[in-house]
C-alpha cells in the first residue's frame, strides 16, 4: 500500500495596516481577480521563508515575523 501522494505547496499572505488590506490584481486569464500575495513553496524551502520571499517578489515589501493562521487542503482528481 503506497502511503504517499504528490503535493503542491503554496502560500498566501494577508498584510494589514489599520483597516487596510493589501491585495494584488491578477491579470492571468486562467485565474484573474483580486488575491493576497503568495505563491509556490520551492523544494526544500521552509513555509516561513517562502512567504517572506513571495511577498518580497510580488510587492517589494520585507516582512520578518509572518504568523500562520490557517491551512487548507484541496484535492485535484
Amino acid at each position: 500500500m503506497n502511503r504517499t501522494e504528490p503535493v503542491t505547496l503554496t502560500n498566501m499572505c494577508m498584510v494589514t495596516r489599520g483597516t487596510e488590506i493589501l491585495v494584488i490584481k491578477r491579470n492571468d486569464p486562467a485565474w484573474p481577480g483580486l488575491t493576497f500575495p503568495g505563491g509556490h513553496v520551492e523544494a526544500h524551502e521552509f513555509f516561513h521563508d517562502s512567504v517572506v520571499r513571495e511577498l518580497k517578489e510580488e510587492t517589494g515589501l520585507t516582512i520578518k515575523k509572518p504568523k500562520l493562521v490557517g491551512v487548507k487542503q484541496f484535492y485535484d482528481d
